[in-house]
């Protein structure tokens, strides 16, 4: 399985590459699966924007066969303000390459975090994200919302599940995500067989 996207990906704000959502992701799936030759390959490279993400896909795509892929992406884009069409455009992209390659996709949707300079753009480009894949007929792990819900149950609830600098996630948002990745990689799974 691939994880691919920026620094939620990758892990920063975790104390260790262990406890970033890829390896405690992979950990749930084998407990649950029973299976000791489940791996999930981390693909996170911080700060990288969809297009630059879209060029490694390609290549890793092109040299590896994976059962499926996890697309976390969208942060940075809204957060540089790439216009809605450009990030449209990218979405379209990986969603056609996972296509292409044979495999299902899941697509985590931009992250929620107390100082979003302009929430307006922000939240337009979360939804864009989650109603193109949905379109598209695509997975999406909807994390601004479950985000959103943490910091409205209390500032520090969302303060535990977020790192030091209030951005990236905990080793508790990490967790946590990967639990919620696992539910939806199973409820996507589940409805991909069921439809065949």
């Amino acid at each position: 399985m691939l994880a691919i996207g920026s620094s939620s990906t990758f892990g920063t704000g975790a104390t260790s590459p262990r406890e970033a959502y890829p390896a405690r992701l992979e950990a749930i799936l084998r407990e649950r699966a029973a299976r000791r030759d489940v791996v999930v390959v981390n693909a996170g490279v911080p700060g990288e924007t969809a297009e630059a993400t879209l060029e490694r896909l390609a290549a890793i795509l092109a040299a590896e066969r994976f059962d499926l892929a996890i697309w976390q992406v969208g942060t940075n884009d809204a957060l540089r303000g790439v216009p809605e069409a450009e990030l449209a455009a990218r979405l379209d992209r990986g969603v056609a390459l996972a296509h292409d390659a044979g495999i299902p996709l899941l697509v985590v949707d931009p992250q929620f975090f107390p100082a979003i300079p302009d929430r307006v753009a922000y939240e337009r480009a979360v939804r864009l994200v989650g109603r193109l894949a949905e379109a598209r007929g695509v997975a999406v792990l909807r994390r601004y919302d479950v985000m959103r819900a943490w910091a409205d149950r209390s500032d520090e609830h969302l303060a535990s599940m977020l790192a030091g600098d209030r951005f990236h996630m905990s080793d508790a948002g990490y967790a946590c995500l990967a639990e919620l990745a696992a539910d939806a990689l199973v409820a996507a799974t589940g409805r991909s067989a069921s439809a065949e």
